[in-house]
């Protein structure tokens, strides 16, 4: 039997720190996209070093930006990652037997085992954390939810073992800035909700989100990573429902 075409698919912006590794870890597919949003170091160069077809586009938003790269796949599989992130060998291997004898399903989940502070995380919500990244290219949907993507199944799934190795950060100033982001946009999506913020549920949503990841989903299990997580976790909540009614309150109108 013929093994199934798949083209590897990543989104790009300024990601050369690991986009190397991802790509390489990606080089048993027919093809490679990149689809890069006016990066401004060497991340096109990388991308092409590769063999990898790249379109550059500014960034629309998850939704717009998947929308247009599966537009220009015609292979019938994708496997999808982000530029700080790249397949195990074990995780390889399956998705190769996979390609030569593939399941009648829309896609394959695939746990990612992601590294902060000192350690890859096995706790605090973060493993195995599985994802949908191999799937027909027919086979699923784009949404959103704040600045966090989400590939929904059109259909039956199954797992695969081995991991996704994912490097999020390469410091905590950097996971700060992230968190401002995602606050941002998250304090965005509660208000289009109707939700209401402040300092009150800024606290109280705070402890909850400190409780669950440090508690509930054995954070101090990962040792000081794990806390440190957590408290991060406890920042991004308080902040994201101080700002859905921060407007008016700095001067302004």
């Amino acid at each position: 039997m013929q093994r199934e075409s798949v083209t590897g698919l990543v989104l790009t912006l300024n990601g050369e720190r690991l986009l190397d590794r991802c790509l390489e870890s990606l080089g048993f597919c027919d093809e490679l996209l990149v689809v890069d949003s006016q990066s401004t170091d060497r991340t096109v160069e990388i991308a092409k070093a590769h063999g990898a077809r790249v379109i550059v586009n500014p960034w629309p938003g998850p939704v717009a930006q998947f929308r247009l790269a599966l537009a220009e796949i015609q292979t019938g599989w994708v496997v999808s990652l982000d530029q700080d992130e790249f397949l195990s060998d074990e995780l390889r291997t399956n998705i190769e037997a996979k390609l030569a004898a593939p399941d009648q399903v829309a896609g394959y989940l695939t746990p990612r085992s992601s590294f902060y502070f000192n350690r890859f995380m096995k706790h605090s919500g973060w493993y195995p954390d599985y994802l949908l990244r191999v799937f027909r290219a027919d086979g699923m949907e784009v949404t959103a939810s704040g600045a966090h993507y989400h590939f929904n199944p059109l259909g039956e799934t199954r797992k695969l073992a081995g991991d996704i190795l994912h490097y999020p950060y390469e410091s905590f100033r950097q996971h700060m800035d992230k968190i401002n982001y995602y606050a941002e946009e998250g304090a965005k999506a509660l208000r289009d909700k109707g939700r209401r913020g402040g300092v009150g549920a800024g606290l109280t949503h705070g402890l909850v989100r400190f409780v669950k990841l440090y508690l509930l989903k054995a954070g101090f299990l990962d040792g000081r990573a794990g806390f440190c997580n957590a408290l991060a976790g406890f920042y991004y909540t308080f902040q994201k429902y101080l700002r859905v009614e921060e407007k008016g309150k700095w001067g302004g109108e």
